[in-house]
């Protein structure tokens, strides 16, 4: 197709007519792998006399063919773009990048980046010369675009990949700092100049974003662009041309350049200019950077800062970034004290102010309040806004220079409430009075733990924060919520008072102002985990949840959903009555927030984060009803939907969490419904097709399947399960490309088949065992090799003679056992056993070894008889004793949970520590939840470290994980089987028993008198259960 005819097809492409659109996708579909079709597409980009709509279509149509067929993913593609077009497009685009109009450019750049990413230095070794050339030429601009597209390359690139960066660094810099001095000597300079200077800072910025180049360690390469960027950085904005409107105002090109210069020297600081990098080389350039630059720095930023003070302008984000800059300088003695002569106008005159209302909250709370609940809750907007900084500078002026700070700064807050509460109705200082609550909120660690403070908590709370609840300004109304949840967990001496916080709160989730609601949910989270009572919930708890839903209706905000989840948490079974009507509730707000994200195509967008939300909460609500299994039946319905979606591609991004709610239901119904069969072949399909790194978690439904479904999974035939299975597993087993960490859970899923159809699936032994033994040969992983061994040990187990005859067969048995002992003798430095660590592999490995014991003579050899019966001895003692340590352990655990509650001194210490004393909480109080988290979480786990040696049994042997050989007792199986040989063969029992020396005959009686202590409880413990039953 040439030229012209393309043209004519690019117009049809922006057709309204449907039909006329279609025929044109067609059409150049059809073309798009023709030779010069690339080229021609380029032509039309360039090409001023053609309309801009088609230029544009053009370069998106260019764009996504570069993007797709230039660098295929998979090197074995046979490529789709002629050599000779590849060459063309590399020369003209490099020319035509900075003469097209902006918007053709950012096309043109993507371009760029891909064709540079795919091709550089390898197949386009001229391009620097290119760059270095165009740099001391008329083409300054597009040399300095394509060059910041070339050094964004390596910016995240560990050292070994980034050599070429030295190399660009060494040809290209000179050139840069003579543009860069040019560009400042020009007086009254262009915006246009502001965008060079702007694509320099950027190329400096990737280039030392991760290491200083060598070129820079120089001291007077360094010098001479440090007073360049303070040159910039001191002189002020040009007035002519800037934006009135703050949006414009931002983005206008001199505001960008302080910005980054601000970033580098952030970057710089932070990352390079501390005195105690390992480095020698770094180390040098931390000392210079200190002592020459640091604090000049910090005085360019505290005269930036001086304008928010007159009342001028400053981005956000320049703010946010010198906050950071001052936050970073107050633990080194020397940038304090050249901060401390200023610091009571900073804090107080500039940082404070920063802390309250103003009049953009204003407008944004009166005109869009959904728009302001978003940007409050935002983690992004968090990174940017000035408020947050100035709270993190406060927080840091008091966590590292409290002693002199932390008194004059609550007595300024003091000061305010004090005028606050002094001043009529009128002239109240409202904003002020904001502030000085998120100043309080925000000091709530360091309060909490410092005197005379934190005596004074709760009278503060009573006097300055609750009667704020009521206050006719509803920013302060949410103020005071947050600031209530911030100190929810206070030992309140006079629980009324907590009550009276708790209500108020809870009146708040029917506030007229949208943003007060959502604060009040947020808080009431905090409220609910401290209630040590739930008498003071209980009777609320309806409206609760209705309030709660209502407002999630309203706004998509995965705050909302936590709070849902710690009441549904703390309540557990007392949910029951709710589950079906919150399950409801939380998949209609799961489906509003995936309409949005899909909407909004944004992946940190907060419908997708509360869609995550809503499906964990879902998870926690059947968690807690787990002993209900008639409400599973019940919620099913509302669930499947969900399951089925998002069980395929659409859910990539929550499918984790929708495998815990598959798990819950495969695991807690009564029965596994044919529906919830049907998301059986999603699972495989998603495994085969992108999903191998979520093995571990789709493991625990298909055991479930199989070990609750055993009837119908042996029996139906469309689908064949049976088959479905081996071939996902004997694919994922026989892939060379895949790791050995990567197919842990394929041998646990055949330990399930083997031991769940026990005599059911004889024809199935053989594949598993030779894709097993196949796999065997070529693993370095010791886990991985265990957990082989014990498909061979379950094999034996589900049919001794079965399976050594099929060992003969493969001429292996001699090897596979002396590598089963071999990996049951070894030991770590420390003595422990390095294999087979939990109870659960022990016991496998001694019934399969015990099965060995109850073959006929002639199918076992008289000498690995005695190895096997000696090994079966062993591994039951060390059983036996790993049995009675958890269970020693649980009972510490029992008393442990009977200390009472935390006291506020328990709580100290960082919000890491806090954080993990939560979880092991909720590890403690959910087990069943371990039936499935954990034991997916074991296949993740590599034990390989010696500091793992108890970690796999702490989680991986929790009662509630079920298995088939649950039943089985092995010290029953193992005297039961010995009695047998002795009835049956006495001659060969009593040659057996002649071989072991004294340590192993006391062995054998030991677990003879445990057998039988054994087989008393079992029946002891048969009997209270028939007592217990209803007559």
């Amino acid at each position: 197709m040439d030229v012209p005819s393309l043209v004519v097809v690019l117009q049809a492409a922006l057709s309204p007519n449907p039909a006329e659109r279609k025929a044109a996708e067609e059409s150049l579909n059809k073309y798009q792998y023709t030779p010069q079709h690339l080229v021609r597409l380029l032509q039309i980009v360039i090409d001023n006399n053609c309309s801009m709509a088609v230029r544009q279509v053009a370069s998106i149509q260019f764009k996504n063919f570069i993007a797709k067929n230039w660098a295929p993913l998979d090197p074995s593609e046979p490529q789709k773009i002629l050599q000779s077009d590849k060459d063309v497009v590399r020369d003209h685009i490099l020319v035509f990048v900075a003469q097209v109009p902006p918007l053709l450019r950012v096309q043109l750049g993507e371009c760029l980046k891909t064709i540079i990413h795919a091709d550089y230095p390898e197949q386009w070794p001229r391009l620097l010369d290119w760059v270095k050339h165009n740099l001391q030429d008329q083409q300054v601009y597009g040399a300095l675009f394509v060059l910041q597209i070339l050094a964004r390359k390596y910016e995240f690139k560990s050292e070994e990949e980034r050599t070429p960066v030295h190399h660009i660094v060494e040809e290209t810099f000179p050139h840069l700092l003579n543009i860069f001095n040019r560009l400042v000597q020009i007086e009254k300079p262009a915006v246009e100049v502001a965008d060079l200077i702007k694509l320099i800072c950027k190329i400096f910025w990737s280039s030392i974003y991760l290491e200083i180049p060598k070129q820079l360690l120089d001291p007077n390469a360094f010098n001479a662009w440090m007073m360049l960027f303070l040159n910039v950085l001191e002189r002020p904005v040009p007035l002519d041309g800037q934006p009135v409107d703050p949006e414009l105002r931002k983005s206008w090109g001199w505001w960008k350049v302080k910005k980054w210069i601000v970033h580098i020297l952030n970057r710089l600081y932070t990352r390079f200019g501390y005195l105690k990098l390992r480095n020698p080389e770094n180390r040098a350039f931390a000392q210079m950077f200190q002592k020459n630059y640091a604090g000049k720095i910090l005085e360019c930023h505290l005269n930036l800062l001086g304008v928010i003070r007159l009342g001028g302008y400053l981005p956000d984000r320049v703010t946010n970034l010198i906050l950071q800059y001052l936050s970073n300088s107050i633990s080194k003695n020397s940038m304090y004290t050249l901060l401390q002569p200023q610091l009571d106008v900073l804090l107080f005159e500039i940082v404070f102010p920063l802390m309250c209302f103003n009049d953009n909250d204003q407008k944004l709370w009166e005109e869009d309040p959904h728009e302001y609940v978003r940007k409050g809750y935002d983690i992004i907007e968090d990174l940017y806004s000035p408020r947050t900084a100035s709270m993190d500078f406060v927080s840091e002026l008091v966590r590292k220079r409290g002693k002199e700070n932390l008194p004059k700064f609550i007595q300024f807050i003091v000061g305010i409430f004090k005028r606050y509460d002094e001043a009529p109705l009128e002239y109240k200082p409202y904003r002020q009075k904001d502030g000085a609550l998120l100043a309080v909120g925000a000091l709530c660690d360091k309060l909490k733990q410092t005197e005379p403070y934190k005596s004074e908590l709760e009278h503060m709370l009573m006097q300055h924060v609750f009667p704020e609840f009521r206050s006719p300004v509803g920013h302060l109304r949410a103020k005071a919520a947050w600031v209530a949840g911030q100190y929810a967990h206070v030992n309140f001496t006079d629980k009324n008072s907590f009550l009276q916080a708790l209500h108020s709160v809870v009146s708040g989730l029917r506030d007229p102002e949208l943003p007060v609601r959502v604060d009040s949910v947020f808080a009431l989270r905090s409220f609910v985990e401290a209630c040590k009572d739930l008498n003071d919930i209980r009777p609320i708890l309806p409206q609760l949840l209705d309030e709660i839903f209502k407002l999630m209706n309203e706004v998509e905000n995965e705050d909302l959903v936590f709070t849902l989840e710690t009441i549904v948490d703390k309540f557990g079974e007392e949910m029951a009555p709710y589950a079906l009507g919150l399950c409801q509730n939380l998949a209609a707000a799961f489906w509003r927030c995936m309409n949005t994200a899909e909407a909004d195509d944004e992946a940190d967008d907060p419908g997708a984060l509360a869609a995550v939300g809503c499906l964990r909460a879902i998870s926690t609500i059947l968690e807690s009803v787990s002993r209900l299994p008639h409400l599973f039946v019940q919620v099913e319905a509302t669930l499947l939907p969900i399951m089925q979606r998002m069980l395929t591609t659409d859910g990539q991004e929550v499918f984790e969490e929708v495998l815990e709610i598959v798990s819950y239901m495969t695991f807690f119904s009564p029965t596994i419904s044919l529906d919830m069969w049907s998301l059986w072949p999603l699972m495989i399909e998603a495994l085969a097709d992108w999903a191998i790194d979520f093995f571990p978690n789709i493991l625990v439904p298909l055991d479930n399947y199989v070990s609750r479904g055993t009837s119908h999974f042996l029996t139906c035939k469309e689908p064949d399960y049976q088959q479905s299975l081996w071939n996902m597993i004997s694919s994922i087993m026989a892939d060379k490309n895949l790791e050995d960490n990567d197919i842990e859970p394929a041998p646990k899923l055949i330990e399930v088949v083997l031991q769940s159809c026990r005599g059911q699936v004889d024809h199935w032994v053989e594949p598993y065992l030779r894709i097993t033994l196949d796999r065997l040969q070529r693993t370095e992983n010791s886990r991985l090799k265990c957990l082989l061994v014990q498909v061979v040990a379950n094999a034996v187990y589900y049919n001794a003679a079965l399976t050594l005859s099929i060992l003969n067969k493969f001429a292996v048995t001699t090897e596979v056992f002396n590598l089963w002992f071999q990996l049951l003798q070894q030991v770590r430095k420390s003595g422990v056993r390095a294999n087979f660590k939990r109870e659960h592999d022990k016991k496998v490995c001694c019934l399969g070894l015990t099965s060995l014991l109850a073959l006929p003579g002639e199918q076992i050899a008289w000498e690995a008889l005695g190895r096997v019966f000696r090994a079966a001895l062993d591994l039951l003692v060390a059983y036996k004793d790993q049995v009675a340590e958890a269970a020693k352990e649980e009972e510490a655990e029992d008393d442990d949970d009977m200390d009472g509650f935390q006291t506020d001194d328990e709580e100290d210490g960082s919000d890491k520590e806090m954080g993990d004393d939560a979880d092991d909480d909720e590890e403690a109080d959910s087990l069943r939840l371990q039936k499935l988290a954990a034991q997916a979480k074991a296949f993740r786990d590599n034990d390989d470290e010696e500091d793992d040696d108890d970690s796999d049994d702490d989680f991986s042997d929790d009662e509630e994980m079920q298995s088939p050989i649950d039943e089985v007792d092995p010290f029953i199986f193992f005297v039961d089987i010995v009695k047998a040989l002795q009835a049956s063969d006495p001659m060969k029992f009593q040659n057996l028993m002649q071989t072991l020396d004294f340590h192993y005959q006391a062995l054998a009686n030991g677990v003879a008198q445990h057998a039988e202590q054994r087989r008393a409880e079992i029946e002891k413990e048969k009997m209270e259960k028939a007592s217990a039953l209803p007559s």
